[in-house]
């Protein structure tokens, strides 16, 4: 559409009257149109306060000079909306929240837009529907939850889901599941911790797609009612500078955000979630290719739980994303561009960090890189993704042995508090993938919280297709494996007794079989258990590979 046609369309007089109605007036008529993209939910504390937040976002809009509209979308929570499915809607839902904002704010021509993110897949949604859509945007932060104590001992959510599993088999731990039922979320938010939710609003501040200073930050804290205040003000004038997503999603931007996922040993669900930003802001960016180059220089800085003892709200008092940029300039971007009109650099300037005990400078790092690498070889011919997490010889780094091969979580379960599997081995979980799954079910999370139940982290390595729980730091663990099995990857053809090789040093996963012989093996025969019809059978018909970060275009129909 020109842009006089789209000028026509925008102020056509049954969209006026139809503004009118709503209580706009002739001049509101001729301001900036914003869209307060909300994803309040009652069914999910993620989400629960996000209402409030809007409230101010929208009052700050008006101040500025434009006019808020506030749209709603989906709210995927891991541990709500992941009850169906073995979890299959959770990383679904990603692209869904993508397509619903363009279904509203692309449809409705609107000048701009401000996301109110928060869970593990809203803030990926928003960043790819900002790069689809083109349209001046900001992420405003959520914030991350409140947790309690048991008598002196702090409990979150990391410490309920690994006792849970626990209990199954017969070591429940030193605290009743009922009492950190009661203290592991004690207000609304995400996941303390550095789980998916906080790796991925810190990725957004590296980005530079929301106000400096916002992420991590505590849950209704005057300190992010703050962000969104100005996050309100600043998308005016962004509307106003013309200042859209492309012009900040550039390659400097993903290598910052590369950089700080590894700074913090962040979730491996960043990298998919980064990629596939990149395709919908059609960035040529390789971020697999970025990963595996700024792997080789970026140390940890910081050792935030499940990565080490530091709690989430000491490092954002120690300055939290922006520390961490502060303390990497001397290895990333400063010269990229952010949602403030000036670079990184200029967002840096003045900034110190206010603990280096907690955010290290990069010649004292807590320990050396990379905190996640991409492995390929013979049982992963695209990619394959291991947490190697704090590097300090705790976990293993390489391992050699038998194939022990599941296509069903519980199943595997069962065997592990059976004790039928034995050191050595190599546990694979398959069929679990982006159509397997479908779309990647939280199966893989509990099988591995299974296996350091058993007290076999050390003693046992776990690959699978299936993407992992920014929760889940567990021994040596190969996860999202391409090609997956349906798609006729070789873990597909793995067989029991089958010699596995894992050496991230080498960033290998090799599967030693001849290559004759795997190429006459039938393909995993069970693959596909979850029956999916309706949206998951959309997303298990259009899921792209893991190569463009799962996404649902078609890029060879484009």
């Amino acid at each position: 559409m020109t842009s006089e046609l789209r000028s026509i369309a925008a102020n056509s007089a049954v969209r006026r009257s139809h503004f009118r109605a709503l209580g706009l007036s002739e001049a509101d008529l001729a301001k900036p149109k914003i869209a307060v993209v909300n994803s309040s939910s009652e069914l999910a504390v993620c989400f629960a306060h996000l209402d409030g937040v809007a409230k101010v976002v929208k009052e700050a809009i008006r101040a500025a000079g434009g006019v808020p509209f506030e749209v709603r979308t989906t709210a995927p929570s891991d541990f709500i909306t992941g009850a169906a499915k073995s979890g299959s809607y959770i990383l679904a839902a990603r692209d869904l929240v993508t397509n619903d904002i363009e279904a509203q704010v692309e449809a409705a021509m609107l000048d701009g837009m401000v996301c109110l993110t928060s869970c593990d897949k809203t803030p990926p949604g928003h960043l790819m529907a900002a790069g689809r859509l083109n349209i001046p945007t900001l992420l405003v932060i959520g914030g991350y939850q409140a947790s309690g104590m048991i008598g002196e001992d702090h409990v979150d959510i990391e410490d309920l889901f690994s006792g849970s599993v626990g209990a199954l088999f017969g070591k429940p731990g030193k605290h009743s599941i009922e009492a950190m039922v009661e203290q592991a979320i004690l207000g609304p938010g995400v996941c303390a911790g550095m789980a998916t939710a906080n790796t991925m609003h810190c990725v957004v501040e590296a980005l530079g797609m929301c106000v400096p200073g916002s992420a991590p930050v505590r849950a209704n804290s005057e300190k992010m009612f703050d962000a969104a205040r100005r996050a309100g003000a600043r998308i005016v004038e962004m509307v106003q500078q013309g200042l859209t997503p492309r012009a900040i999603l550039t390659e400097g931007a993903f290598r910052n955000a590369i950089a700080m996922v590894l700074a913090v040993s962040g979730s491996i669900n960043a990298i998919k979630h980064l990629q596939a930003t990149a395709v919908e802001a059609e960035a040529d960016v390789d971020v697999f290719a970025l990963w595996e180059e700024m792997g080789r220089s970026v140390p940890v800085l910081a050792a935030v739980r499940p990565n080490g003892k530091v709690r989430i709200e000491a490092f954002e008092d120690a300055g939290g994303a922006r520390g961490i940029l502060k303390q990497l300039a001397p290895l990333i971007d400063t010269t990229a561009r952010t949602c403030m009109g000036g670079t990184l650099a200029d967002d840096l300037a003045g900034f110190t960090v206010a603990d280096e005990e907690i955010i290290r400078p990069l010649d004292r790092p807590i320990s050396e890189g990379p905190a996640i690498a991409i492995l390929k070889g013979s049982l992963a011919p695209e990619s394959a993704v291991v947490k190697l997490g704090i590097r300090d010889g705790s976990r293993p780094e390489k391992f050699d042995g038998p194939a022990v091969v599941y296509d069903d979580t519980d199943q595997a379960i069962r065997d592990l508090a059976d004790g039928k599997i034995a050191k050595g081995a190599v546990m694979i979980l398959r069929g679990q993938g982006l159509k397997g799954g479908p779309a990647m079910g939280g199966g893989a999370s509990r099988l591995l919280f299974a296996i350091d139940a058993a007290g076999l982290a050390k003693d046992v390595a776990f690959v699978t297709d299936s993407q992992l729980s920014g929760l889940c730091l567990k021994g040596l663990t190969v996860a999202e494996v391409s090609p997956e099995a349906v798609a006729g990857g070789p873990i597909g053809k793995v067989r029991n007794g089958d010699r596995i090789v894992i050496d991230a040093a080498k960033r290998q996963l090799d599967l030693d079989v001849p290559v004759a012989e795997l190429a006459a093996r039938a393909s995993n025969p069970n693959a596909m258990p979850i029956e999916a019809k309706g949206y998951l059978g959309i997303y298990r018909r259009d899921v792209q590979s893991m190569a463009t970060g799962a996404v649902l275009t078609d890029l060879d129909a484009c």
